[in-house]
């Protein structure tokens, strides 16, 4: 407990200096790059009497009826404060007595207010100075002597417990963990800097919150809200749209020819995610697809699939839907999913118990002459058409018969009750996924031991799990060369000598999320590539059902591994690369300026993607 709670005091603390550094970042860099611009945010003491007319106006119209003060003294109970809310601590002279009140700002109206502005001027103010200017009104013949800024974050982690009353579902356990979840303990109590100490002390004490949770905050709160300056109508100062391709040209019927001809691969948003719905739309379209199942994790807001799946159900398919109820932040949404497709008629099952269910695969099963066969979408991102615009992830077709058994077995493993330990193809955890994952990395060490060609390259989210980390600072020692391209935390440390000193660690952050997860093994000149929905975390491996394919088709392999993972070990623009000591550095600009993600948006490479296949002479 005590080591536990050292890690929180330096994670806070390295936290609290982040939050200092991007708001220290804001009003230094972006702030006076925006009004080079001229796009301005205007704080009150900037106001033109014109804008204090349109202030005053705007609040009235649009802010004042949504707004409810609520009083806090022994006639009125401390209100309940909801997660991620703003929220104005307001102190007032009321009969001759100093009162308290809380005023919420609107989460459902515009962070940035537009103001009166010249022709090719763009000014805005904040939702936050406009209440706080206008508060008077809220408090009509009381004298306001502060008003202070402040918000919660709560600990939103749903606790299943696997000891519930065997009467009740998964779905009712994590309707009930969600109702609690709103009366969460405290994660931060961000303040702005000038709060007075006495109004601090009464949101402590009506918190419940200890000192370590507070954040004084010497900028803006909730600077995640400046994406909608993206909708200022300046398309100069954007990125330039690109136009996805798509993978299928053919009708319904000749989808399920092409894939049972080759492999097909779709890397998004590369590749438009009407690719994957086509699939679907094709198995709800045709007379001879008799069943459906499906893996949904995060499934976003307004999903098209859900309303595909409950089209199949409603044209006499068998549809069957595995919903994660345990997906953190996305719980409530996949309730309603769950009890929509439910509705429909659809099979939905909750999760398997103790585990997350995290892979994603949709299986189709097809009556053609006289025998059934099955068609297999395994991905390394959600069925989410929002988040597959801006993550790049990739997804295989296959109709290979021990990949699409497996994926059956695996789908029984879901629905019903399995012990089945291993797969043909598949690395599928809990199950079996380290020990396969081993035998690679070992294979790799033997061929490095004999001299021969080993390399190892993986691209994920995050390598935190202690044992993979030790496997890959030995199969280093013996000679294997590692190449690792992790976006987010990677806890291995790289060249440190006679340890790690072959494996280099970079990290790519730029315009799209990298959330893909590949897996490359050299294997003598007998090059083996995965792609699924693991990283090398310990949750991942030992708490979550999690999903690898291996890219059977050679020329799909060469592709994944000559033209995708190159450009990412390539890139010298958007890439930083992780330092024994932890630190991150640019990467040497070398050469030519080389980014990743521009050049697999190029139309020349996405149409190699979709349409054509490589040889081995293929490079970048």
């Amino acid at each position: 407990m005590v080591r536990l709670n050292q890690q929180a005091s330096v994670a806070r603390a390295q936290a609290t200096a982040m939050l200092d550094e991007i708001a220290e970042y804001w009003e230094q860099g972006l702030r006076p790059q925006l009004e080079a611009e001229r796009i301005f945010i205007v704080e009150p003491p900037g106001y033109t009497d014109a804008d204090k007319v349109f202030v005053e106006k705007y609040f009235n119209a649009h802010v004042c009826p949504v707004l409810t003060p609520l009083a806090f003294d022994p006639g009125h109970p401390f209100p309940h404060v909801s997660n991620r809310s703003r929220n104005l601590a307001v102190v007032v002279d009321h009969r001759g007595r100093t009162k308290f009140a809380r005023v919420k700002v609107p989460d459902l109206l515009p962070r940035f207010v537009a103001l009166p502005s010249e022709e090719g001027a763009s000014r805005f103010a904040l939702l936050e100075d406009v209440i706080r200017e206008n508060l008077g009104q809220l408090f009509p013949g009381v004298r306001i002597r502060t008003a202070h800024l402040f918000r919660i974050i709560r600990d939103m982690e749903i606790a299943v417990a696997h000891t519930h009353d065997a009467a009740e579902t998964l779905l009712e356990v994590v309707d009930r963990g969600l109702k609690e979840q709103r009366h969460g303990a405290l994660s931060l109590l961000e303040i702005e800097r000038g709060m007075p100490s006495r109004v601090l002390a009464i949101l402590i004490e009506n918190f419940e919150a200890g000192r370590d949770v507070i954040v004084r905050s010497g900028g803006r709160m909730g600077l995640a809200d400046w994406m909608q300056l993206s909708t200022v109508p300046r398309p100069d100062l954007k990125d330039r749209p690109f136009e996805p391709s798509n993978l299928w040209r053919a009708g319904s019927a000749e989808i399920f020819d092409e894939i049972r001809d080759r492999d097909q691969l779709v890397h998004h948003p590369f590749d438009s995610f009407r690719s994957v719905e086509a699939f679907v739309d094709a198995a709800i379209d045709d007379p001879r697809v008799i069943a459906i199942k499906m893996t949904l994790y995060r499934i976003g807001t307004n999903s098209p699939v859900i309303d595909r799946l409950i089209k199949a159900a409603e044209r006499g398919k068998q549809v069957a839907v595995l919903v994660e109820l345990k997906a953190r932040f996305d719980e409530r949404s996949n309730i309603e999913w769950a009890t929509r497709l439910e509705d429909a008629g659809v099979h939905v099952v909750y999760g398997v118990e103790k585990l997350k269910t995290h892979c994603k695969i949709c299986l189709v099963v097809r009556q053609e002459d006289d025998e059934i066969r099955r068609y297999l979408h395994i991905a390394t991102g959600n069925y989410n058409r929002s988040t597959a615009q801006v993550y790049t992830d990739m997804g295989l077709f296959t109709a290979r018969p021990q990949l699409v058994a497996d994926a059956s077995e695996l789908f029984n493993y879901l629905t019903g009750y399995s012990n089945q330990t291993d797969y043909r193809e598949l690395l599928v955890a809990p199950v079996a996924f380290r020990r396969r994952f081993g035998k690679l990395v070992a294979r790799e060490i033997g061929h490095a031991r004999r001299g021969r060609p080993a390399h190892i390259i993986i691209k994920c989210n995050a390598i935190t799990d202690p044992r993979i980390i030790r496997l890959l600072y030995r199969a280093s020692q013996c000679g294997v060369t590692i190449d690792l391209v992790v976006r987010g935390v990677c806890t291995l440390r790289p060249d440190v000598p006679g340890i790690s000193d072959r494996i280099q660690v970079r990290s790519i952050v730029g315009r799209l999320l990298e959330h893909s997860r590949i897996w490359f093994f050299e294997n003598d000149g007998a090059p083996e590539v995965y792609i699924g929905s693991a990283d090398l975390m310990e949750r991942n491996l030992n708490k979550r059902v999690e999903a690898a394919t291996p890219i059977r088709d050679p020329e799909l392999a060469q592709f994944i591994r000559h033209v995708i993972l190159e450009a990412y070990l390539r890139d010298n623009v958007r890439a930083r690369t992780l330092r024994e000591d932890g630190t991150y550095e640019p990467v040497p600009s070398e050469g030519a300026p080389f980014d990743a993600q521009l050049t697999l948006m190029s139309r020349r490479l996405r149409a190699m993607l979709a349409r054509e296949r490589l040889g081995d002479q293929l490079r970048l």
